[in-house]
């Protein structure tokens, strides 16, 4: 992995390098066609980024990944995350 990229988003969001790279692993080998463990990965993503995800938006979000049937990607969780 790009430790630049987790530095940058460390230094955007506060978030620790450690704790992204633990929430990078986990999507690694999630299943996004399952809406809980898609919901799940959404509620670690808000908890990680120490932020309130109010239940219409991670409704939005859960929707918007298993319909898309792509998963997330690193750049998706920096977006997650707020980073830009």
């Amino acid at each position: 992995m790009n430790d630049s990229f987790f530095r940058k988003i460390e230094s955007k969001t506060g978030v620790p390098m450690e704790e992204v790279f633990a929430l990078a692993n986990a999507i690694q080998y999630a299943d996004f066609s399952d809406e809980r463990q898609v919901r799940k990965i959404v509620q670690k993503v808000g908890q990680v980024a120490r932020k309130d995800v109010p239940q219409h938006v991670e409704d939005e979000l859960v929707n918007s990944i298993i319909q898309s049937g792509r998963g997330l990607n690193l750049n998706d969780i920096n977006n997650m995350l707020g980073g830009n």
